[in-house]
């Protein structure tokens, strides 16, 4: 009779040898199974993100109003044929800086042979085939010559300037030729965050230079030396001697002068005056020359935070009263330093930047009411809405 191996196994622990090795192989599996999981989740959200991006994607492609993506090179190209023959060189020569003057970057170019005289670049653009050209204010500022160059290759040397608006850097030339095409208006205000914008000028002397970008941000204020400056900011490259050119839309429309960069040249960041602002501004200065606008006579700023309880405010918006002149509309309204005003003409002011732009906006001679918080109460005041003097000569009134 056979006997049996007291070592073999018994069913029962087979059993249990089975769990454990099953146990650690789902230990060893689990991780990458999660990750498997994980990774197919986000594909799946990527997937999903992709098909409603392609969707929306085909139905701009095939709308009527929008170039389709595969046709953006080709776009690109037309766009340039379209301003091309608009855009112009303007080369400036300066015989001696004025005293205490700071010389604007398109004065810096090392285009110049001895300390005198200073020679200068800049671009613009023909907006009327009767030879009017917008450009910016600093890019003929204190010229004592300048000559534009079109894209035929003609130098016209018999230039007049028009008129000028320090406060936006705009000015408007007149050139006297023939066979001019002027550049087709375009609407800012339909511009959005994304929307593709191309720029075109001499940077470096660099004749018809075409960059392209996006409309990085809109209403840009706050950081140049004017409150009366709302920009267009852009990634498209620019820099010295871009001052004054068009930047255009997906269209080839006028949508913009460009008119700064940050530093000394171009770091992914560049500004232009919208067509809303320059057209208005270019109407204004062909009829009269100037650009009269509307003035208060204060120096507002924004309200600090740690301000709000101090002043007995709401919240941190509108423009704090820091200055009043004397003899100024502001004055002779009654407004004090430390004044906070929250609304101008039924309109609300949310900051500093904002208020000046209002003012200007209205009508010289007019009544403006002000709504103020003084003390923590409402007040509502009354203004004869001044003009905006050439120089602010007139003396601070501290209000107290």
């Amino acid at each position: 009779m056979q006997e049996t191996s007291n070592h073999a196994p018994t069913p029962k622990r087979l059993w249990r040898l089975m769990v454990v090795l099953l146990f650690l192989s789902l230990a060893l599996v689990a991780p990458y199974l999660a990750e498997q999981v994980q990774y197919g989740l986000t594909r799946g959200q990527l997937r999903a993100r992709s098909d409603a991006a392609a969707e929306q994607l085909s139905a701009l492609a095939g709308s009527a109003q929008l170039v389709k993506l595969s046709d953006t090179s080709r776009a690109f190209r037309l766009v340039a044929q379209r301003i091309e023959s608009s855009v112009v060189h303007i080369d400036t020569r300066q015989g001696r800086p004025a005293a205490g003057s700071a010389l604007p970057d398109e004065w810096n170019h090392p285009y110049r042979r001895g300390a005198f005289p200073l020679q200068g670049q800049g671009s613009g653009v023909i907006v009327d085939e009767a030879g009017y050209v917008l450009t910016n204010h600093h890019v003929v500022n204190n010229a004592d010559e300048i000559e534009v160059r079109l894209s035929d290759g003609r130098t016209i040397s018999k230039v007049e300037v028009v008129g000028y608006d320090v406060l936006t850097d705009l000015a408007v030339l007149k050139i006297e030729a023939t066979g001019l095409t002027a550049a087709a208006w375009g609407d800012s205000r339909e511009l959005e965050v994304g929307d593709w914008v191309l720029a075109m000028g001499n940077p470096y002397g660099l004749d018809r230079t075409m960059t392209a970008g996006i409309v990085s941000a809109k209403q840009r204020r706050g950081f140049s030396q004017t409150p009366y400056q709302d920009f267009l900011q852009t990634d498209a490259a620019v820099n010295p001697g871009n001052s004054g050119g068009p930047l255009v839309d997906i269209g080839g429309n006028l949508v913009g002068i460009t008119t700064a960069i940050i530093g000394r040249s171009y770091q992914g960041i560049s500004f232009a005056i919208p067509s809303e602002v320059a057209r208005e501004v270019y109407d204004r200065l062909r009829e009269n020359g100037t650009v009269p606008r509307g003035w208060l006579g204060i120096e507002p700023r924004d309200v600090r935070s740690d301000q709000v309880d101090e002043l007995k405010l709401p919240g941190p918006a509108g423009a704090l009263v820091f200055r009043v002149l004397s003899d100024s509309p502001a004055a002779k309204a009654g407004l004090q330093v430390g004044d906070v005003i929250i609304e101008w003409n039924g309109e609300q002011v949310l900051d500093a930047t904002e208020l000046p732009l209002l003012v200007a906006a209205t009508e010289i001679g007019s009544k403006a009411k002000i709504v103020v918080i003084r003390d923590g109460k409402r007040r509502t005041l009354e203004t004869v809405v001044g003009e905006r003097p050439e120089f602010d000569s007139l003396q601070p009134d501290d209000g107290r």
